[in-house]
């Protein structure tokens, strides 16, 4: 019997192997499955449990304070805890610009053996699927805009990413080797900069998004006519609310396989300048915005070519930047009011 009268397209296709993917996993992803969340106390942590709970699992959540995952028995004791049948490995030591420029040989060891130790021990505990989240800071300085995995090693890093981008790049390597020698299920996602409902506002270690907020929050709440910025405001940013990468990253853990990296963003850039113009406007802040040219700019472009994630488990990111950040700044403005009073 004929099920199709013509051709079906590639978008179709993809649709229909995603819903076919999706009945053939449904009794492995049930309540019972034992998931292992490393960083899951963190930023991005915290949102991909709740995305996960959503789904009726409970996952093992692994915290600093209790296991240092840049110690070898810290890691074997970690998954004897949990008995992991996927993994997913969020935990990092990361940073804006000027925590970059201030701890590279931190940065590249920790999340280096960090990696490492996780990626043997789901080997030696044989665990089902083991996901890896890389950066967006692996990615060549001046690399081809959009950015496209195939990319990923054509040139070095922008240089105060360099450490951090590299050690968790050395992870792909790691986890495609052991793929094809011990048969390791790993998978590696690209995340590009995350924001959103608790991040990180310590302006001594914020990426841009946060410390953008609380600098014109407070400045417009204390009067103060100017705040200043590092650099010119001509780099352009792509940014994913954390949200929408939590569900990125739970989708791919369900329907990918696949040995190549994939990209989690939303294909679309804005320059520093006009993102601090769109949180002033936001933030309802008046005063003027001083550009600081000694301090560096950082990789002059960054904006992913995300087709593969929609190809190859229909990701897709939901929230604008506007929304995004309105709930942002919100969510930041409860939050002091609410330590104010206590």
């Amino acid at each position: 019997m004929t099920i199709w009268a013509r051709p079906v397209s590639a978008p179709l296709r993809t649709a229909l192997c995603l819903v076919s993917d999706v009945f053939a996993i449904s009794r492995r992803y049930s309540r019972a499955m034992r998931v292992l969340v490393t960083g899951g106390g963190g930023f991005l942590g915290s949102h991909l449990v709740e995305r996960i709970k959503a789904d009726g699992i409970d996952p093992f959540v692994a915290r600093r304070r209790d296991h240092d995952l840049t110690v070898a028995e810290d890691v074997k004791r970690l998954f004897e805890e949990a008995e992991p049948e996927l993994v997913v490995h969020l935990a990092a030591e990361v940073g804006g610009i000027g925590a970059n420029r201030d701890n590279p040989g931190r940065y590249w060891y920790a999340n280096l053996v960090m990696g490492a130790h996780v990626l043997e021990q789901s080997r030696i505990s044989d665990v089902e699927k083991l996901l890896l989240l890389g950066t967006i800071c692996s990615y060549p300085k001046f690399a081809p805009v959009p950015f496209h995995e195939d990319d990923l090693w054509n040139g070095f890093p922008e240089e105060t990413n360099a450490p951090y981008g590299i050690a968790k790049k050395a992870l792909l390597t790691g986890a495609q080797a052991y793929r094809h020698q011990y048969d390791v299920n790993a998978i590696y996602l690209l995340p590009v900069n995350l924001y959103g409902p608790r991040d990180n506002f310590d302006l001594h270690s914020s990426h841009v998004i946060p410390a953008l907020i609380r600098k014109m929050v407070e400045a417009q709440e204390q009067g103060v006519g100017e705040i200043v910025l590092w650099g010119d405001g001509t780099p352009t940013r792509e940014f994913l609310h954390v949200e929408d990468c939590a569900e990125g990253i739970w989708r791919a853990a369900r329907l990918y396989e696949g040995e190549e990296p994939v990209n989690l963003g939303t294909g679309e850039e804005i320059s520093i300048r006009e993102l601090a113009e769109l949180v002033a406007e936001l933030t309802g802040y008046r005063g003027e915005i001083v550009w600081d040219t000694s301090k560096p700019n950082g990789q002059p472009r960054r904006k992913l070519d995300t087709s593969r994630a929609e190809e190859l488990f229909g990701f897709r990111a939901q929230r604008t930047l506007r929304e995004g950040l309105a709930q942002t700044i919100e969510w930041y403005v409860a939050q002091m009011g609410a330590t104010a009073k206590a």
